[in-house]
């Protein structure tokens, strides 16, 4: 038994109180032991055993004391795990230990140290005692908030990095998770503070529903909006995409309630309402990206002057400078005279009558032979067609697909692939359209008039 201090003060009165009662919580001898050297002090300070002061004074050590305790015993959790988990090298390991989940997870047990204790200091003032415990129940509500929060994220990571494979925006599911953790945590502390039941206070929320809804239009469109995404596999973070009415043209980073951020290709970040992915026409390049092949269409323009009729000379002449063509050269020399051939996207076409059909039966065999060109899928296809005639000449399309989809290789194989066909044209005899034209206009410099020191252009 605790010794009593003379007076009789709120130790005593509190001892004898609960040593006649049958029920005793385990509390019960750290309050009095508590109460007991608040007496002591005030004794020493020479002050009277005030109810009001001394209750002050214990709420104070109790609030202090949850916290010591609170702290250390999530300095002793987290001290044990991250040693249990030390030989336990992975990736979950690291983000649990990085998202500081076990820590959010404890901040609940100074409320409940708190709650364990103030009782006994309010015997008789139990008004005062109500509004504490209120106070103290929000809190406590507050820290479980944190800790399911915390649970959340983590788990969310953890299905994001191991079953989301396809990479859907699941963001915006943690978003709402969360939102409604916390609107259920708001209600009941407010239930608590004014001391009515939760049931009565969202009837009496129905007048401001309308308010609601404007005050959360974007987060309810945007939780719309994602369930489109996310079901339809309209968008994944990873995907390139461009959406034609802003400025977006770039990889999706992130998707959240409110924003889906894209990176464009000179690193600047454009934000985007998820609802505007939905309202109106986007483009995902994501079908590209994971074909592994490129699209590429361009055209290459000659000057209709330059396009002849092609002779058996030249038509050797070319064969024994590009073998790649020899075997469809000789395939349509042997059929002279029948209907034209015309082969699948994965053969040659061109004929043997004009240098521009020779230069076509060049470009096919090239690309059929380049080790950069796609030819894995049937819709990787080749072609090589003329379009129709235009005032700067005459175009010819070339169509066909690399094998890689990054931008800078990509850039590089379509570089050099038309750095060749535009020097071989000129063995074919074949001459690239410029405007304006140079092929037919050469600037002369001619003498002025006698005496004027001046010279003049001319164009012939």
């Amino acid at each position: 038994m605790l010794a009593e201090p003379a007076g009789q003060g709120a130790a005593a009165v509190l001892h004898e109180t609960h040593q006649a009662s049958d029920a005793l919580i385990p509390s019960h001898d750290i309050a009095v032991t508590i109460l007991t050297f608040i007496d002591r002090i005030l004794d020493w300070l020479g002050l009277s055993h005030d109810r009001r002061l001394e209750e002050i004074v214990y709420t104070v050590i109790i609030f202090g004391i949850s916290l010591v305790i609170g702290l250390t015993v999530r300095w002793v959790v987290v001290f044990v795990i991250r040693k249990f988990l030390a030989h336990r090298r992975s990736a979950a390991v690291a983000q649990l230990l990085r998202m500081r989940t076990v820590g959010k997870c404890t901040h609940f047990i100074p409320p409940l140290v708190f709650f364990a204790l103030i009782p006994f200091a309010f015997e008789t003032d139990y008004h005062t005692l109500d509004w504490i415990l209120r106070l103290a129940g929000v809190y406590t509500l507050v820290t479980i908030g944190i800790a399911i929060c915390a649970v959340l994220e983590y788990a969310w990571w953890r299905f994001n990095n191991s079953q989301n494979k396809s990479n859907h925006p699941l963001k915006g599911i943690l978003n709402v998770c969360r939102g409604v953790v916390w609107i259920i945590i708001v209600i009941i502390s407010v239930s608590i503070l004014i001391d009515k039941s939760p049931a009565a206070l969202l009837a009496g929320l129905g007048a401001f529903a309308a308010a609601l809804m404007l005050i959360f239009k974007d987060s309810i469109l945007g939780f719309v909006a994602g369930i489109q995404l996310s079901t339809n596999d309209m968008l994944r973070v990873g995907d390139w995409i461009v959406v034609p009415s802003t400025i977006a043209n770039g990889t999706v980073i992130d998707v959240t309630l409110t924003v889906v951020k894209v990176q464009n290709w000179d690193n600047t970040i454009v934000m985007l309402p998820p609802y505007t992915l939905v309202s109106t026409s986007f483009q995902n390049w994501r079908g590209m990206s994971d074909s592994g092949a490129r699209l590429v269409n361009r055209d290459i323009v000659f000057a209709q002057a330059s396009i002849t009729r092609a002779t058996p000379e030249m038509v050797e002449r070319l064969v024994a400078a590009y073998p790649l063509m020899e075997k469809y050269v000789r395939k349509l020399q042997e059929l002279k005279g029948a209907p034209g051939i015309y082969n699948d996207w994965q053969q040659p076409n061109g004929t043997v009558d004009t240098n521009l059909g020779l230069f076509r039966i060049y470009v096919t065999s090239y690309l059929l032979n380049h080790p950069c060109v796609s030819r894995d899928k049937s819709t990787d296809y080749i072609i090589v067609a003329l379009d129709p005639a235009r005032e700067d000449g005459q175009p010819l399309n070339i169509e066909f697909f690399t094998n890689t989809t990054d931008w800078a290789p990509y850039e590089a194989i379509l570089s050099d692939i038309f750095e060749n066909f535009a020097v071989t044209a000129r063995d074919f005899g074949l001459v690239l359209s410029n405007t304006p034209d140079g092929n037919r206009f050469v600037i002369t410099q001619e003498t002025a008039a006698p005496g004027s020191g001046e010279q003049g252009g001319a164009v012939k």
